[in-house]
């Protein structure tokens, strides 16, 4: 039976895994740069570098992965044509999102032109928000289909006047299920902060203590979904 080392060591291993833990030393990074700015300059620099090593190393690791929307849509497109529109443009705008935040990764790391940077950042913040906010519709739905559909088990155990196993199997997986789709929702919502930072700056966005706590809030909703059960 795996312990806790065996699922951190599992969990690791994932791309995805490994993606939360260093976006956690990204934006806690982030935070204590801007907590000790004014009083200590030296080690805000420091964590400064960090927060920025921190984030080149995550698009390097995100190398290819605008392919896991297209194989999505290939092999899951979705159960009715609501969802198919739905994981049509989450994806697709994901898909824009992980492509040109390679370009991105390239001029910040001098390999294209530096002056190119902005632009890419721009179209990669873009697609990521547009395509975020149809994952978040599409959750919102099944959660509220789920919710339904537990009411009307429960409902049917009442009238039984009878404890059903697989009925109550069927309201543990719902309620599961909607767990899981909370932290997305969640991790969703947070990136969509940092996104609209990007592409339409503004006080509350691009404060350092609303950014910090969105990628904190987006990188542990990873880490929730992602530990080996």
């Amino acid at each position: 039976m795996n312990d806790t080392v065996d699922k951190l060591v599992i969990f690791l291993a994932k791309r995805d895994g490994i993606d939360k833990l260093v976006k956690t030393f990204q934006y806690v990074s982030k935070l204590v740069n801007w907590q000790v700015e004014a009083t200590h300059p030296d080690l805000a620099n420091r964590f400064k570098q960090w927060e920025v090593s921190s984030g080149l190393s995550r698009k390097a690791f995100r190398t290819g992965r605008f392919l896991t929307g297209f194989n999505g849509l290939r092999r899951n497109p979705g159960a009715t044509p609501t969802f198919k529109f739905l994981a049509v443009l989450a994806n697709a705008g994901e898909m824009v999102y992980f492509f040109f935040d390679h370009f991105l990764w390239l001029s910040r790391i001098g390999t294209l032109d530096a002056k190119l940077a902005k632009r890419m950042s721009f179209i990669s913040a873009f697609g990521e928000s547009f395509g975020y906010i149809f994952f978040i519709v599409s959750d919102l739905i099944i959660m509220t289909q789920g919710v339904e559909a537990e009411r009307k088990l429960i409902a049917l155990q009442q009238q039984e006047e009878e404890d059903s196993k697989d009925a109550k199997e069927k309201i543990r997986k719902i309620r599961g299920d909607r767990v899981m789709r909370l932290m997305a929702v969640a991790a969703n919502v947070a990136d969509l902060i940092i996104a609209a930072a990007e592409i339409e700056p503004n006080p509350f966005c691009n404060h350092p203590l609303s950014l910090g706590i969105s990628g904190l809030v987006s990188a542990w909703a990873g880490w929730y979904r992602n530990w080996p059960s």
